[in-house]
């Protein structure tokens, strides 16, 4: 009788070590990341916007590596000072210190030290804050430009999620000349995220005309000059 009980515990602990290695490669090949792309080291600004209580940092894209990315994440941000500033202002761009947009691209949670700009920090924005930390948090949106189409009039927007009927929609910036542009909605019903426009770079207005039925809308950015 203990020969029998002795064969079944050795048949249970072999059985439960089968069971959980499989598991256990494969936790580690999760954490196994491949080496960051030294190409993708550098200054990589961001505009920072508000919805809610929340901040969201949009990398500010252009046409070659290694900015060719649009890329929007969630701030973990607990600084009440920070979230007024951006609440307040009109425009705010942050001048990161270097660091490898790949990180980013994978969507890691990465502490970066920046320099906060009321305006655009290369267009003579005003700096208000130096080397302060931020942490971000979660990737909500990446589209590098490996799939980028020719410039025309047929607008597409990717559309992001963020909590009861609010989304952000992002342009699906195509070859110049084309525009980035970011605007949330609090939708109150459906909204298309492809029409036709007047011409590849419409004005800021003719586009939120075509979110007028969607619900409120909130212009977040727009710009034409980095894509002409």
């Amino acid at each position: 009788m203990k020969r029998v009980l002795l064969v079944m515990l050795f048949f249970v602990f072999f059985l439960g070590l089968a069971l959980l290695s499989p598991v256990s490669i494969a936790e580690d090949e999760v954490k196994e990341l491949p080496p960051l792309d030294p190409s993708y080291m550098g200054v990589h600004g961001m505009v920072l916007v508000v919805q809610g209580s929340s901040i969201y940092a949009s990398h500010l894209p252009l046409y070659k590596k290694p900015h060719n990315v649009q890329l929007l994440y969630q701030l973990d941000n607990k600084d009440l000072a920070v979230l007024q500033t951006v609440r307040d202002s009109q425009f705010i761009t942050i001048k990161p210190k270097p660091f490898n947009l790949q990180r980013l691209m994978r969507g890691e949670k990465i502490v970066i030290q920046a320099d906060l700009y009321a305006g655009h920090f290369e267009r003579g924005g005003m700096l208000i804050y130096q080397n302060i930390s931020l942490t971000f948090d979660k990737q909500l949106y990446v589209r590098t430009f490996d799939d980028i189409k020719p410039s025309s009039r047929q607008q597409e927007y990717d559309v992001v999620t963020l909590k009861q009927n609010y989304r952000i929609y992002i342009h699906r910036i195509q070859q110049a000349p084309s525009f980035d542009h970011i605007l949330s909605v609090d939708l109150a019903a459906g909204c298309l995220n492809r029409f036709i426009t007047s011409s590849p770079v419409p004005k800021e207005t003719e586009l939120q005309y075509k979110f007028l039925h969607c619900g409120t809308i909130k212009p977040l950015y727009f710009e034409t000059e980095d894509f002409k």
